[in-house]
């Protein structure tokens, strides 16, 4: 063996793993891989798609088939980088457009035969969440932040501290829906910029008093837009520094502004820093980060090369770590809703308890589903505050429409529908169909919570003896100790009607 190949013979060997985010934007597609080694993210590969997805986007919010073209053209584009990548080390993310797009479920069973994952359309909230997150693991400063990203359809604005979002917001103004709006034409006046800052000052109006008061010690901004627009300051002022980019200013928009009107027309832009790609969105960036100026008061903005993708990446280490976000979400929304936890235990136990029985004889051995029953258990009475008569309803209310930091969209929203079925008759008719989950998991999660609920109804710990549980195709059988189901006589007739209930779902219940 020669010097080369024990040189790092001594070295030890960690346990690394491998993960992917991408970013389905309005404007962009970016793709993140990365390594996790001891706790940290290793970037190791970046892959970019301008696809402006946005400007497929009619009136009536549906997507033209040309866009969904350039959209699953840029997934191909994609798909080399992500080639043997385990199910739970990938998480793809969609963002404004397809919030919005009526025909998204189109696109997103289109994306399904290109990229072997589940494509998550999540809430602005939820987006603005994770750009803090990528944000404050990239940066170092003291005392609160004030986070902008400037996307193709949404603008983000987050208030928080260390890891910590305090104030999150998402408003539907992007540089793709502006450029359309406001300079369609081509032309570059200082009306056209002045009526797009003006709306973008209108559209952030509700937030202004709110985030001025909260205060913040540094603005940062991240996003494409940010970064071309602090390296066409850098061009034009003169004041770049080496590769760091200073400082986004007032004085440095307006003249960025200036300059646009003076070149007339968007195809005649001449800066030496902008790229073709982003030449047709430049003008409504800037006019976008004018009126955020304006409004907020801005003296000047630092530009994050993390965003959205990073803050992806950061949360799977997190998660991959065990420190999952959405505990302190339970524990929020348990605590605001005085749910009576020692309840929610059991209940959690039980359904806990049935699920491993029945996982492998009913396929339904995905973590994700394991930990949406584990979170339907836990809260499927948080209700009660409201009324307890529909319960089921006022719970299924709550969790639909809360901000549920951690959840994507279809989470959320099955975790609303498995709350909606824990009592009562079942209307399959009603239950929504999943893009991530089939309905054959989305029934058997629904008979497992409901068992777990209707075993736990005393309220008490000492009141269930040790029973088995059997699964087998569609069927599922409780052994109860000899003679125990005979004395408890109203445990025994619910159980019996659960029965007749759940054949509405197709699962039989049988007990012995």
């Amino acid at each position: 063996m020669t010097e080369f190949e024990n040189a790092l013979e001594s070295v030890p060997s960690r346990e690394i793993s491998k993960v992917a985010a991408l970013d389905i934007g309005s404007n962009s597609f970016h793709l993140v891989i990365a390594r996790i080694v001891a706790g940290s993210v290793q970037i190791l590969h970046r892959v970019k798609q301008k696809v402006r997805l946005a400007d497929g986007l009619t009136e009536n919010n549906q997507l033209s088939e040309e866009a969904i073209q350039r959209g699953l053209s840029a997934l191909e584009a994609c798909k080399e980088s992500m080639q043997g990548f385990e199910p739970d080390t990938v998480r793809i993310v969609a963002t404004h457009t397809l919030r919005l797009a009526k025909n998204a479920r189109e696109f997103i069973n289109a994306a399904r035969a290109i990229l072997p994952y589940p494509v998550e359309i999540i809430s602005g909230v939820e987006e603005a969440r994770l750009i803090y997150q990528g944000v404050a693991h990239t940066l170092v400063s003291e005392g609160k932040r004030l986070v902008i990203d400037i996307g193709g359809g949404s603008t983000e604005f987050i208030i928080g501290e260390g890891f910590e979002p305090i104030l999150t917001r998402s408003v539907q103004m992007g540089c793709v829906n502006y450029t359309n709006q406001f300079f369609s034409s081509g032309e570059l006046t200082d009306a056209s910029f002045a009526s797009a800052i003006l709306a973008a000052q209108q559209h952030i109006e509700l937030l202004t008093d709110k985030y001025c008061a909260l205060g913040w010690t540094h603005a940062f901004g991240s996003s494409g837009t940010i970064r071309t627009i602090a390296s066409l300051q850098a061009e034009v002022m003169e004041n770049s520094e080496g590769e760091h980019l200073p400082d986004i200013t007032r004085e440095g928009l307006e003249e960025l502004i200036k300059r646009c009107c003076e070149y007339k027309k968007i195809k005649k832009l001449g800066f030496e820093q902008l790229s073709d790609d982003r030449k047709p969105v430049l003008a409504a960036g800037l006019a976008i980060l004018m009126g955020i100026f304006k409004s907020l008061k801005l003296k000047s903005l630092t530009y994050s090369p993390a965003a959205l993708r990073e803050g992806v990446i950061y949360e799977m280490e997190e998660r991959l770590q065990h420190h999952d976000i959405r505990q302190r979400t339970a524990h929020s929304i348990a605590t605001r809703y005085d749910v009576d936890t020692e309840q929610a235990i059991r209940v959690l136990n039980t359904t806990r308890y049935l699920y491993e029985q029945c996982k492998s004889p009913w396929d339904i051995k995905n973590a994700e589903l394991k930990s949406l029953l584990g979170w339907a258990s836990l809260l499927h009475e948080v209700g009660l505050q409201i009324n307890s008569r529909s319960v089921q309803k006022h719970s299924a209310y709550i969790l639909r429409n809360a901000d549920l930091p951690g959840f994507n969209q279809e989470q959320q929203a099955l975790l609303a529908t498995l709350v909606a079925c824990h009592r009562k008759k079942i209307r399959s008719e009603e239950i929504p169909h999943f893009q991530q989950f089939s309905k054959d998991e989305t029934y058997k999660l629904i008979a497992l919570l409901r068992i777990g609920v209707l075993l736990n109804l005393h309220r008490q710990d000492d009141f269930l003896p040790e029973f088995q549980c059997q699964a087998k195709a569609e069927a599922l059988t409780l052994h109860f100790p000899k003679d125990w189901l005979s004395d408890s006589g109203l445990l025994a007739a619910n159980l019996e009607t659960e029965a007749q209930r759940l054949k509405s779902i197709d699962i039989q219940l049988f007990l012995n």
